[in-house]
């Protein structure tokens, strides 16, 4: 770590004339990024520190110029050193949006992240990963290797597992049928920052691909960090679906399209609970498994419209249960 920061206070220094002394640390995220504050004129900038042997910065500055392009207002990047996994950015503040949604404020922080999330939509998706088969099946596979093995030390019968596989090709068939749109991937309330102009500023998108329609709008309104009334997120799925028809992005009738949104919420859920199992027990960052009861509740509400859900459900409340997951 040290031998980090001497890296960063030379790059500031020798190559780009800033004085490293204000250097202090921001945050780090569930990766091997981290994040420091510096002082340049008067103004404040982010460092994103990313060791390349962990991480590949060419992806953060290929999508956020893409969504730079496309009105999204993402980090501007003042400089950058791929080769030593270092950027310089524009800093978006302290303040996400989960620090500011409550009951008054969230039709009006999500009519503004709908508003960016379909900016987002419209940019092009050539050269972006698919959101294929493969890396479907693989991340709701966390949910078997990290959540139910792993962190509740379950072994799984031949027939649990066969119940498991239909259900997620279940979930993989709806999320392919979609119409095919940029994805960000992790658009929820820690990567939507609140700025003074052109809110949200959006972050953590180096991960984005082509994928379904409802992903980034499942991770927004079924989020695993604040809890909304369902009654409440159905009426900000169907506020989306109506811009999406005015827009001609949809053909789907609304029953079709809320299926969609459940089932892909559904598949997210099982993915964040395995990844946060893993962060846990291989990363030793055990923050997130207070999470993990809001990222159960959220996959059980998405599927129980269902009846052909009916026999995960029943499975994942005796074999799982629902208050003893943290």
């Amino acid at each position: 770590m040290h031998d980090r920061i001497s890296l960063i206070q030379h790059w500031l220094k020798a190559e780009l004339g800033i004085d490293p002394g204000t250097l202090k640390p921001a945050s780090s995220d569930a990766s091997f990024r981290r994040y420091f504050r510096v002082m340049h004129d008067a103004t404040t900038l982010i460092v994103m520190d990313a060791p390349p042997e962990h991480e590949d910065i060419h992806p953060f500055v290929r999508v956020a110029r893409m969504l730079e392009g496309h009105a999204v207002h993402v980090p501007h990047i003042h400089a950058s050193c791929p080769d030593r996994g270092l950027m310089l950015l524009e800093d978006l503040g302290n303040t996400p949006y989960l620090d500011r949604l409550n009951a008054s404020t969230a039709d009006a922080l999500y009519a503004d992240a709908m508003d960016t999330l379909q900016h987002m939509q419209a940019c092009a998706t050539d050269g972006l990963p698919l959101y294929d088969e493969a890396l479907l099946q693989r991340e709701m596979g966390l949910f078997d290797q990290w959540f139910l093995e792993r962190h509740l030390d379950l072994t799984l019968t031949e027939s649990e597992r066969g119940m498991l596989a239909r259900t997620y090709h279940q979930l993989t068939r709806s999320a392919l049928n979609q119409p095919r749109v940029f994805v960000h991937r992790d658009y929820h309330s820690r990567n939507l920052m609140i700025t003074e102009r052109q809110s949200p500023g959006v972050i953590d998108f180096q991960d984005a691909v082509a994928g379904p329609i409802t992903y980034d709008l499942a991770s927004l309104l079924r989020d695993s960090y604040i809890e909304w009334p369902e009654e409440r997120v159905m009426q900000w799925v169907r506020a989306f679906h109506h811009r999406l028809m005015g827009a001609g992005s949809s053909q789907k009738d609304w029953e079709s399209f809320r299926k969609d949104f459940d089932l892909m919420s559904a598949q997210r859920h099982l993915k964040v609970a395995g990844i946060f199992a893993r962060l846990n027990h291989r990363d030793g960052k055990p923050g997130y498994l207070k999470d993990i009861p809001l990222t159960l509740r959220n996959l059980t509400r998405s599927l129980l419209p269902y009846p052909e859900f009916e026999p995960f459900l029943l499975w994942l409340n005796h074999r799982v249960g629902l208050e003893e997951t943290s």
